[in-house]
C-alpha cells in the first residue's frame, strides 16, 4: 500500500487593532524554535475549520478574541517551515484590544508598517509585503482610513 505524504494545514493572521492609530497589527515574539518574530498563528486540529483555528490561535497567542474580515491568499512553498512542510490559509482579522502573550508566544506587540523587524520567521516577510500591497493599493477605500498616514 502506497503511503502519501501530504503538507500540514496552518493558519497565520494579519490581526488590525482598530483602537489604535492608524491601525498596527500584531506580531508574536516565538518561544519556541524557530525562533524570532512572527505572525500569529499555528497548525489546524483534525475536525476543525481554517476559521476556527484561526479564531482559536489568535486567542491562545494574543488572547486577542478576532473578528476575521477575509481570506488573504494561501502560501505553501514546501520550504516555508524549516520543520515541515505546511500550508498556511492567511486571514486578514480585526481586534479592539491590546494583544497579550499567551501560550508559545513570548511577547506580542502591535507594529506599525515602518516598525516591523527586519528578520521575520517562516515566509511572514512575504505574506506581510503581499498585505501591504493589498491593503494600501486594493482595499484602502473599505476600510476607510488614509493611507500612507500624511
Amino acid at each position: 500500500m502506497v503511503e502519501y505524504r501530504n503538507p500540514a494545514p496552518t493558519v497565520d493572521l494579519i490581526i488590525e487593532l482598530l483602537h489604535q492609530p492608524h491601525r498596527p497589527i500584531v506580531l508574536i515574539e516565538r518561544h519556541n524554535p524557530p525562533l524570532g518574530w512572527a505572525l500569529p498563528g499555528g497548525f489546524v486540529d483534525y475536525g476543525e475549520s481554517v476559521e476556527a483555528a484561526a479564531c482559536r490561535e489568535a486567542h491562545e497567542e494574543t488572547s486577542l478574541t478576532v473578528t476575521l474580515v477575509e481570506q488573504l491568499a494561501v502560501y505553501s512553498d514546501p520550504r516555508r517551515d524549516p520543520r515541515k512542510h505546511t500550508l498556511s490559509v492567511v486571514f486578514l482579522a480585526t481586534a479592539t484590544a491590546d494583544p497579550v502573550a499567551a501560550d508559545d508566544a513570548k511577547s506580542a506587540r502591535a507594529y506599525h508598517p515602518w516598525e516591523i523587524p527586519t528578520a521575520l520567521c517562516f515566509d511572514h516577510d512575504r505574506i506581510l509585503r503581499d498585505y501591504w500591497h493589498y491593503r494600501f493599493y486594493h482595499q484602502r477605500p473599505r476600510f476607510g482610513i488614509d493611507w500612507p498616514p500624511g
